[in-house]
């Protein structure tokens, strides 16, 4: 036998070596976000900079691995890299952060007068000119809420596009649309387009700035006039949620495509499972150039509530919402065989159900020849039910569930213990009632006195909340897990029972057998608080074109109305400065302003270097000295959040600044409220101002004895006109919780 030369043995193991290694590396590769700060200045290629730097870790094939390059608004890229390469990068010269291509998940017609915002408020000529820039899963065009019918072109300040398609075209009022997708791996049964098939992004849309729709209802329930806060307002669509979630990548293309295409405010229903570092969280990146571009971004404060430091979306330069109810719930009762109602919360039932039919326990109809017994039917998971048992019926069972081991097996409807959610609704894919655990062992002792028990499952009806409003359960909370010193959330809005539009792509629950398709529907979350201030700032704006992004959210959170800490035990941590009312933010008397100066020091404060700075501004950046760890309470913020150590006691002094946007010339008084041992002080505690725009500065000092507990407090500017009020809590901050 012949044998190949040595050389030609030695470049085949040198090849196969090769392929080996290229092919380990590629399958250990993974999409990084690369974030550089600012666009570079001058003629410099953005994208040819990028190209260039990542040759110096991956070499030759850079741009193949180099995936899209923010260019527009500022400066970064995201690439697919091993663990090493993008450790490498992290430490190069003009790069401020690297990090995973994560995923962030997604987080009416009574929720606007619920909070004081009648249809038929003052409105200005601006508002057809305001563009309010939505980062969600598109949009349903053709819904009512999105019609153009007397909307002439979009403003001149209009410099996006709209990404039309076979199934996609934009309006007057929808002015633009775009879809993002770093990956290129669109979900099956969603659209290659910035049309809407989940239905969020169409609900939050026509939250904020849908038009007024009469007769509006999720198949009778709810039923009114669904509205946005600015109907006249202009609508720019960012498609960057898809069924399996939104990713980092593409939130910050959106935000670079949103900043340059001109619009006013940034609405943005998403948040992250857990806190990160401003700079490796794409929304808190994005949030600080929209900042610096005069746009304000609004954000959904998350729905990983009630633990602390829950809260998802808390920098300084956006506003974090918490979702509040309203004084509208649902109920839907169960009439059984002996007459007896029995009602509960939870079931949103919008079937009409003829006549009574028959009724059985989930325990007396297990699927025994998959081998369940009643033991595991009693609960009603799908697969332990015998359809030859239940078909037709109604089933009673011991556990909550999403109905889909009922409706499998045939059932008519479903009967379901709920004591964990009273507060909000959901809807099943057949009839269903939830009830409590009082209420549910009645209908089980009926069906045991009788032989042929029967039951009826009504449509739902709406009732009134007493208690309303006070925060959810599931709306995350505060402190805030990074800047202990800075108040999260912002303020509450509704968000629970939120009817709005939705899409019309698929069915109501998307389970098989439920050909429910609907124009509007009725959802909860903190999404569903976050456009509602989305709406109010854009309101906001339309009658204050020129006020800073800090200036409208000062408006919006020192005119919120006041809630109870006896509804709301986590107090300001639940619903920051209080619930949203928009008809007195605009105007507000005095406003706590702030620019991009104000942030980058207290950036300094918090421990950035001035290096990184500089790549964040574009312009050099001095911190002063010691300035680390020591005043980032003074950031000029409209709430006070005063953190301390267990067992320690509280004396700190805060400087504040405030501008005179309400009377010409008006005196204020400082009035100070709080829980017994907390003690607040003002110097001075009376300004007087002789023009708008003057500023005026005083300082705060809080002070408590050791605290076990958190203590609330706070401080009102009063000149008989304006009321200005900032809450203040002091709070031990055991932050081994965040």
């Amino acid at each position: 036998m012949a044998y190949p030369p040595t050389w030609l043995l030695l470049i085949s193991l040198a090849c196969a070596l090769f392929l080996s290694c290229s092919g380990a590396a590629d399958k250990d590769r993974k999409d990084y976000i690369v974030y550089m700060g600012d666009l570079p200045k001058g003629q410099v290629s953005a994208s040819s900079l990028h190209t260039n730097l990542l040759q110096q870790v991956t070499g030759s094939r850079a741009s193949e691995h180099l995936l899209h390059s923010y260019k527009r608004s500022f400066n970064g890229f995201v690439a697919r890299l091993t663990e090493e390469e993008s450790k490498k990068l992290s430490g190069m010269k003009g790069v401020v952060s690297v990090f995973p291509n994560g995923k962030k998940k997604l987080l009416t017609t009574r929720s606007w007068d619920f909070i004081g915002f009648p249809q038929n408020v003052t409105r200005t000529t601006i508002e057809s000119d305001i563009i309010v820039g939505m980062l969600d899963t598109g949009i349903w065009p053709e819904s009512d809420s999105f019609k153009d019918e007397g909307f002439g072109p979009p403003p001149s300040k209009w410099n996006g596009i709209c990404q039309t398609s076979s199934n996609f075209t934009c309006n007057n009022k929808i002015i633009g649309a775009r879809y993002y997708r770093s990956d290129g791996q669109v979900p099956p049964d969603d659209f290659s387009s910035p049309r809407d098939s989940e239905g969020h992004g169409s609900h939050t849309s026509s939250t904020a700035a849908g038009n007024s729709v009469v007769g509006a209802s999720l198949l009778g329930l709810g039923e009114g006039t669904a509205r946005g806060a600015v109907p006249s307002a202009r609508l720019a669509v960012y498609k960057i949620c898809w069924a399996d979630g939104c990713y980092d990548a593409d939130i910050l293309a959106a935000f670079d495509d949103a900043i340059a295409d001109g619009v006013d405010i940034i609405s943005l229903s998403v948040g992250g499972f857990i806190p990160l570092d401003y700079f490796e969280d794409s929304i808190a990146i994005g949030a600080f150039h929209s900042m610096k571009n005069g746009i304000l971004t609004s954000n959904s404060a998350g729905n990983s509530g009630p633990d602390p430091y829950s809260v998802a979306n808390f920098s300084p330069w956006s506003l974090s919402v918490a979702a509040s109810i309203i004084d509208r719930k649902f109920v839907t009762g169960v009439r059984l065989g002996n007459n007896e109602t029995y009602e509960g919360t939870l079931a949103l039932n919008t079937f009409e159900m003829d006549g009574m039919l028959p009724l059985i326990w989930g325990g007396d109809a297990p699927n025994t020849s998959a081998g369940y017994d009643g033991s595991y039917s009693r609960y009603c998971d799908e697969g332990t039910l015998d359809k030859s048992k239940v078909s037709g019926k109604i089933v009673l069972c011991d556990g909550l569930s999403d109905g889909l081991g009922a409706i499998a097996a045939g059932a008519a409807g479903t009967v379901m213990p709920n004591d964990e959610y009273p507060d909000l609704s959901f809807v099943f894919p057949l009839p269903t009632a939830c009830l409590d655990s009082e209420n549910s062992s009645y209908v089980h002792e009926y069906l045991n006195s009788t032989s042929t028990p029967t039951a009826n499952i009504q449509k739902t009806t709406e009732s009134k909340n007493e208690l309303a409003p006070y925060v959810i359960w599931f709306s995350s909370r505060g402190p805030n897990p990074i800047s202990p010193d800075i108040l999260s959330p912002d303020i509450a809005a509704p968000g629970v029972d939120i009817l709005a539009a939705w899409t019309g792509s698929g069915s109501l629950t998307g389970v098989p057998g439920d050909d429910r398709v609907v124009s509007y529907n009725i959802i909860s979350g903190t999404s569903m608080a976050c456009p509602h201030a989305s709406g109010a700032a854009a309101y906001v704006k339309s009658f204050n074109p020129t006020w800073s992004p800090a200036a409208i959210k000062s408006a919006l959170m020192t005119t919120a109305t006041p809630m109870s800490p006896q509804t709301n035990t986590d107090q300001e941590f639940a619903y920051g400065a209080g619930q949203l009312n928009p008809l007195q933010a605009i105007n507000p008397g005095l406003v706590y302003d702030a620019g991009e100066g104000d942030y980058i020091l207290y950036l300094c404060a918090q421990g950035y270097n001035s290096t990184k700075l500089f790549l964040l501004s574009g312009e050099n950046v001095l911190c002063p000295v010691g300035a680390n760890g020591t005043f980032t309470w003074d950031l000029n913020y409209p709430s006070i959040a005063v953190p301390t150590q267990p067992g320690a006691g509280v004396n700190r002094t805060f400087t504040r600044t405030v501008t005179n946007v309400g009377s010409p010339t008006s005196t204020y008084k400082a009035s100070v409220a709080g829980q017994q041992g907390l003690t607040i002080t003002v110097v001075p505690d009376v300004l007087s101002f002789e023009s708008l725009g003057e500023t005026q500065t005083f300082t705060v000092t809080v002070t408590a004895a050791a605290l076990s507990n958190a203590m609330s407090g706070s401080l009102v500017w009063d000149d008989g006109l304006y009321t200005v009020r900032s809450p203040i809590i002091a709070y031990v901050n055991d932050d081994s919780e965040a």
